[in-house]
């Protein structure tokens, strides 16, 4: 690494800090705000709202970090730009693409720490948030409930729950019902207990106190067992658990599973598998706003840094708008997941390869 090199990246890495901790400041604060009357209502301590908004801000960050990138590169380069340093540097021999190379590739080592970070840190942190949420503050109370539960078990299985009690692994008011698999809707066969236990050791489920009824074209037969193994069921008490949980909760193992899950029972999981795409895609966005925002910034202007942030503002907003919108059509079905999830790069992208052509070299 030259000296140039780490004049540009310190510039550069100073930025995008600064810009991170001034946006996760003012988002926690706008949110805090938006929050303080659920807060009040519910009598909340000061700890308890700074560890609500600790396991938020990696959220945050996560949401935040392409934005203080792209303002990163369009500061850095409109200083270098503004005081002349560019033009000093092309003067010497050093190119805008030499000039812009530590800036990305320091943009793909953070996408590449965005990935784990986005796909482990941030979910545990979500999930940590979330539960405080619902134990203290009453956000999202719906996914707590563990009564009325239904699960497609498989294409021709259906099971229905009455209550769960996730400590002792139990379900109460269980019904299974199996149908034939070359008519669905007619019915096979059908459990119902008491009680359903989870055996952590054989990986089975228990029914007791219940009935066995098997049907027939002409024929209804009736078991009553006071217990009953299930080997054959495919769901697990994590399943169950994870039935609650929202995607942002799931780190990319278990959502990856969830949606195997999914499958398997015959569901639609369009939706599931572009936000499986989307943690992967969405950290590459910093590479795409750096390689945007150079060449942008590598025109001498007299607008001033207020204008440089308006346009970061609005080339992220426009970035987000565009994923929204193709995150739509990827969860209706209407396109493939991989590339909804990877649409707004690709397109930002080129949009950025032509901006670098068109710009003095």
């Amino acid at each position: 690494m030259t000296t140039l090199d780490r004049y540009i990246l310190r510039q550069f890495f100073l930025t995008a800090l600064f810009s991170l901790c001034a946006i996760t400041i003012i988002f926690v604060a706008v949110n805090m705000m938006d929050n303080l009357d659920d807060f009040l209502d519910m009598n909340a301590t000061v700890g308890m709202i700074a560890t609500y908004y600790f396991y938020f801000i990696p959220e945050i960050i996560k949401l935040m970090t392409p934005v203080a990138m792209l303002l990163s590169a369009l500061f850095t380069t409109s200083r270098f730009s503004t005081f002349n340093e560019l033009t000093a540097l092309k003067s010497g021999g050093v190119s805008l693409y030499r000039f812009m190379m530590p800036m990305i590739v320091c943009a793909f080592l953070v996408s590449a720490l965005s990935i784990y970070f986005n796909g482990w840190v941030v979910p545990y942190a979500n999930k940590k948030k979330i539960e405080i949420g619902r134990l203290y503050f009453q956000k999202d109370i719906q996914y707590t409930s563990r009564n009325n539960i239904y699960i497609q078990d498989s294409r021709t299985r259906i099971i229905s729950i009455g209550m769960y009690d996730d400590s002792r692994t139990t379900a109460m008011r269980v019904s299974i019902q199996d149908f034939y698999l070359q008519d669905p809707t007619i019915i096979a066969a059908r459990y119902d207990a008491d009680e359903m236990q989870w055996n952590p050791v054989l990986k089975t489920w228990t029914l007791t106190h219940g009935t066995h009824r098997e049907f027939g074209p002409t024929y209804e037969r009736l078991h009553p067992f006071t217990t009953l193994t299930i080997d054959h069921l495919n769901f697990t008490p994590d399943d169950i658990r994870k039935k609650q949980e929202k995607p942002e909760e799931m780190n990319y193992p278990d959502l990856k599973q969830f949606i195997h899950n999914q499958q398997r029972s015959g569901q639609e999981v369009s939706r599931w598998l572009v936000d499986f795409y989307g943690k992967i895609a969405f950290p590459f966005a910093s590479v795409i706003v750096v390689l945007f925002g150079v060449p942008f910034s590598s025109i001498k202007r007299r607008s001033g840094l207020g204008v440089e942030f308006g346009i970061a503002i609005g080339i992220s907003f426009l970035y987000m708008i565009f994923q929204q919108v193709s995150q739509a059509f990827g969860y209706n079905g209407d396109m493939h997941p991989l590339l909804t999830a990877w649409l707004a790069n690709a397109i930002f992208f080129i949009t950025g390869i032509v901006v670098l052509l068109r710009v003095p070299k």
